[in-house]
C-alpha cells in the first residue's frame, strides 16, 4: 500500500480516536463536578458510536483527508472536526461558571494530554534507536516521503502514528478554542458576556457558525500552531 495512503488511514483514525477522548473527557469533568447527564447517556467512553457527528466527526475530516485523492484540496493542511457535544445540565453544578469552564477546558486539555503523551513516547523510542530522531522530527511537520529507516523499517508507522497523534491533537486542541457555537471556545466567551448579549450569541444560525469554523478555522489554529509545533519539534531534535 502507498505511503501516503497508509498516513491518510492513519490521520483518520487518530482523529476519531482524539475526538472521542475530547467529548469523554468532557462527560467525566461534568461527573466529577457533580452533573451526571452525560455519565447516564453512556459518554463516558471510547466507543465512537455515543460520540459521532455526521459532520464533523465523519464529512469534514474525511474530505480534509481524503479529499486530496479525489481533487478536494479546499480544507488546507489542517486537520479539523468535532464530535457529538456532550450534554450538560449547568445547574448541577455548585459554582456554575466556575464548573462549566472546568468542563469545557477539559476537552482541548485532553488533547493536549495526547500530544504529550505521543511525544513522551517518541523520546523514549530515541534515546534507544538514535536513527528515529530525524524521522520523528520531519513527522512533526508531516515530511516523510524523503525519509529512509532502512535499519529499523518497523518503527517507521509506529513513529507515524505517534507523529500524527502530536499534530493532529494539537489541531484538535486550537481548533476547539475557536470561540463559535458548538466549540469549546463559545462556552468561555458566553460565560463572559452581558445576559443580553447571550441571547444575541445564542440565536447564531448554525450555518452561519459552520461557515466560520471551514473558513476562519485554518487561521486561528496556524496562529498557535507554527510555535507550537516548533517547540515539539525542538525537544525531538535536542532532547
Amino acid at each position: 500500500m502507498p505511503l501516503d495512503i497508509v498516513i491518510r488511514i492513519f490521520e483518520f483514525v487518530v482523529i476519531l480516536f482524539s475526538l472521542c477522548v475530547h467529548e469523554s473527557a468532557h462527560a467525566w469533568m461534568a461527573s466529577r463536578l457533580g452533573d451526571q447527564t452525560a455519565r447516564l447517556q453512556g459518554r463516558i467512553t471510547l466507543n465512537p458510536a455515543y460520540h459521532v457527528d455526521p459532520i464533523g466527526t465523519l464529512l469534514i475530516p474525511g474530505l480534509a483527508i481524503f479529499g486530496p485523492l479525489i481533487g478536494l484540496g479546499f480544507f488546507g493542511r489542517f486537520l479539523i472536526g468535532w464530535a457529538k457535544p456532550v450534554p450538560v445540565n449547568t445547574r448541577n453544578f455548585r459554582k456554575i461558571i466556575r464548573d462549566d469552564n472546568l468542563t469545557t477546558v477539559a476537552g482541548p486539555a485532553s488533547n493536549l494530554m495526547l500530544a504529550f503523551i505521543c511525544f513522551v513516547i517518541l523520546l523514549a523510542i530515541i534515546q534507544f534507536i538514535p536513527d528515529a530522531r530525524e524521522l520523528s522530527v520531519q513527522g512533526i511537520f508531516q515530511v516523510y516521503q524523503n525519509i529512509n529507516m532502512t535499519n529499523f523499517p518497523h518503527l517507521m508507522p509506529v513513529i507515524i502514528l505517534l507523529t500524527l497523534g502530536i499534530y493532529i491533537n494539537l489541531c484538535l486542541c486550537f481548533f476547539n478554542l475557536l470561540p463559535v457555537p458548538p466549540l469549546d471556545g463559545s462556552h468561555f466567551l458566553r460565560n463572559m458576556l452581558p445576559y443580553n448579549a447571550v441571547q444575541v450569541y445564542d440565536r447564531i444560525p448554525l450555518l452561519v457558525t459552520y461557515a466560520v469554523m471551514i473558513l476562519f478555522g485554518g487561521i486561528f489554529i496556524g496562529f498557535f500552531m507554527t510555535p507550537t509545533l516548533n517547540l515539539f519539534a525542538m525537544g525531538l531534535a535536542y532532547l
